[in-house]
């Protein structure tokens, strides 16, 4: 897939999410934003109840959604045929994680907003897999890895860093100081401030910014033209993102680790009793459209 195809890919299921959640929202506010001892009264509460045409078909398809996304990932991870075909392991992750987006968005509109009894603790446990799954994430992408997604170790990627020197050189002409600047704003690594950790990554990510503006302007001076300055603005942004990414690459992988600790245990409460509450309300006769 190509980088342009990557970031429609990524936009559409987006998209999807995004209009889904606003449709569904708008379409049922006036239901939703009554008080919960008159919605029997209202007009519309035997199509958006829980147990409601509308309402029970939320829950269907955003558990089937549920169901598809953590199983299909999880086999193309354990599964050694399928880890060689139908896709690369990035985008099978980023499909897990639209369809563990969208189908707790239908949940969400299938309870009616109402939370109670043993359902509420896979609900809140289910909130509690998107919130970290969100943070995992987060993690996820701060360890370099390959195209394939295998995590790179940190030899590899030391040898992702490039001579920027030695391009400097040959491919502008830089007046002494400025050729030290450029290359020393390149060189910065990830100072130890104070704070905790994810204070100084915040601090670090406006420090490169102000690095670049800093980088840009001492080009300019050097008259470069507009898609120079571009070029090696993104060849400095590229080394300090490297260099970022070796500071904080032992840190990532133990708190990766720790993630999933923390994940797992609430994906399996959240399951668990997802199925015990479709095998009751099935044992209740609750059959949806069939």
């Amino acid at each position: 897939m190509s980088p342009l195809a990557h970031r429609i890919y990524i936009f559409t299921l987006t998209s999807i999410v995004v209009f889904t959640f606003l449709f569904l929202l708008i379409k049922g506010i006036p239901y939703y934003s009554t008080p919960i001892e008159e919605r029997f009264y209202h007009a519309d509460h035997d199509w958006f109840k829980p147990s409601g045409a509308f309402g029970h078909g939320l829950g269907i398809v955003g558990t089937l959604l549920i169901l598809v996304g953590v199983f299909g990932y999880q086999a193309k991870k354990k599964n050694r045929w399928l880890a060689t075909r139908f896709g690369r392991l990035k985008y099978w992750l980023e499909f897990h994680i639209f369809l563990c987006t969208l189908g707790p968005t239908m949940i969400l509109f299938h309870t009616a907003f109402k939370f109670g009894g043993i359902v509420s603790v896979s609900f809140w446990s289910m909130v509690a897999v998107v919130a970290s799954g969100v943070i995992g994430r987060f993690i996820y992408i701060q360890i370099p890895r390959t195209i394939e997604g295998r995590e790179l170790s940190l030899g590899e990627v030391k040898g992702m860093k490039a001579d920027l020197g030695e391009l400097l050189k040959g491919s502008y002409q830089l007046d002494d100081a400025s050729y030290q600047a450029v290359l020393s704003a390149a060189n910065v690594s990830g100072e130890r401030t104070g704070g905790n950790f994810f204070t100084r990554m915040v601090q670090k990510y406006f420090q490169d910014k102000s690095t670049i503006r800093q980088v840009k302007q001492t080009l300019r001076q050097n008259n470069f033209s507009r898609p120079d300055v571009h070029k090696v603005a993104k060849m400095v942004k590229h080394e300090l993102s490297l260099n970022n990414r070796i500071e904080r690459l032992e840190t990532m992988q133990r708190l990766f680790k720790y993630w999933h600790v923390a994940h797992l245990p609430f994906a399996l409460i959240m399951l668990i009793i997802m199925v015990i509450h479709v095998a009751v309300t099935l044992v209740f006769g609750y059959r949806w459209i069939f």
